[in-house]
């Protein structure tokens, strides 16, 4: 297995390749934003599914939220992260080189992790997707990922904390104050109710 620190893992990063590390939710593989396709070709994931923007804090990703939902955008982030939610809304006319969506939308989230966390402060905002390979359930243990991606590098140390092992709650921007829900997981947001 191929463990890696912090500083380590931003230099993987800077090379073009994804690195592995836990969340609050499923491990993730990531990278930097303008290598996303590197993710697409790991998981073998059908281009048409967007991934979703990591940030260690809420501030380091208004950047890549559209002016007309940033309202709403800082009062959800306020209150659910972070946490196992992920916010898709409409991205910022700076940040459309950044998106892996066709309908100028952003999955955007901050992890309830320590180590993802630190790797985000590290690293700035990465994109990211479950790390398994798509259509397959995938491993929630460091090591089971490994033999899923025997090349890639895992930030360390292991053991991890233990994950959930259930998928963030998705949630999507409609309009000023409304959001609808994509996918539900275990952040109920009042919000939609």
């Amino acid at each position: 297995m191929n463990l890696v620190d912090c500083k380590t893992a931003l230099k993987t990063l800077k090379s073009g390749l994804p690195i592995i590390f836990p969340t609050d939710t499923v491990p993730a593989i990531g990278c930097l934003p303008k290598f996303s396709n590197i993710i697409y070709e790991f998981k073998k994931r059908d281009r048409n599914k967007p991934l979703i923007l990591m940030g260690s804090e809420h501030k380091h990703l208004i950047d890549y939220v559209h002016e007309s939902a940033k309202e709403d955008y800082e009062n959800i982030a306020s209150k659910y992260w972070p946490g196992a939610l992920t916010i898709v809304i409409p991205a910022s006319d700076k940040q459309t080189e950044n998106l892996t969506s066709n309908d100028l939308t952003i999955g955007l989230r901050i992890p309830n992790s320590y180590m993802a966390q630190s790797l985000l402060r590290e690293t700035g905002p990465l994109l990211t997707s479950s790390a398994n390979i798509s259509g397959f359930k995938g491993s929630i243990s460091a090591e089971g990922i490994a033999l899923d991606f025997p090349s890639l590098k895992i930030l360390g140390p292991i053991p991890w904390v233990k994950s959930s092992g259930k998928a963030s709650t998705i949630i999507i921007w409609e309009k000023s104050g409304d959001w609808k829900m994509i996918r539900e997981g275990d952040v109920l947001v009042r919000e939609l109710y």
